[in-house]
C-alpha cells in the first residue's frame, strides 16, 4: 500500500514541464489579446470588470496542479501562502469580494469558462477544447515563439 501513496506525491511540476499554459476565456468576453502585465491586473483583482455588464470571474487549479504552480510564478509572483495571504488581505480591505473559484480540472475549467459569463481560467495548452476562447498574452499563442506562459 506504501508504493501507492509514494506514486501519488510525484510534484506536479516534474511533470510536461514544457508545456504551455493557455489562457482561456468565456467567448463573450470583449478581449482577444493581453499583455502580461495586463493578465495580471485581471489575476490580481485590480480589474474586476470586462466591460460595464460583464464582471471578470477568476479561475485558478487547485494547489500542486502545474497550471496553478506557473501562474503563481509568472503571474502573481507569489508563494502558495503568500497568494492565500494575498487574497485574505484583498478580501478583508474589502478590495474583492472573492478570492478566484478553485477548480479541480482542466476538464472543469473549461466547462466553467463556457458556462459562467466573464470567466477566464489557466488550463494545459494541451487541454485546450474545440471552440474555446484562448486569448493572445503580448501577441503570442501558445506554442508561439516568445508565449510567457510556461
Amino acid at each position: 500500500m506504501a508504493w501507492l501513496c509514494l506514486c501519488w506525491t510525484v510534484p506536479a511540476v516534474a511533470q510536461g514541464h514544457n508545456v504551455d499554459v493557455a489562457l482561456v476565456a468565456d467567448p463573450d468576453i470583449p478581449v482577444s489579446n493581453l499583455t502580461l502585465a495586463e493578465v495580471r491586473k485581471v489575476f490580481r483583482g485590480e480589474r474586476q470588470y470586462w466591460n460595464a455588464n460583464l464582471a471578470v470571474v477568476l479561475l485558478i487549479r487547485a494547489p500542486v496542479a502545474r497550471e496553478r504552480d506557473v501562474v503563481l510564478k509568472i503571474i502573481y509572483q507569489m508563494s502558495e501562502s503568500q497568494f492565500k495571504q494575498f487574497w485574505i488581505a484583498k478580501i478583508f480591505r474589502a478590495e474583492s469580494a472573492t478570492a478566484p473559484k478553485v477548480v479541480y480540472s482542466n476538464d472543469m475549467a473549461n466547462e466553467l469558462v463556457s458556462a459562467i459569463p466573464g470567466a477566464i481560467a489557466f488550463v494545459d495548452a494541451r487541454d485546450v477544447r474545440p471552440g474555446t476562447k484562448v486569448i493572445r498574452v503580448d501577441g503570442h499563442l501558445p506554442g508561439e515563439a516568445g508565449y510567457p506562459l510556461r
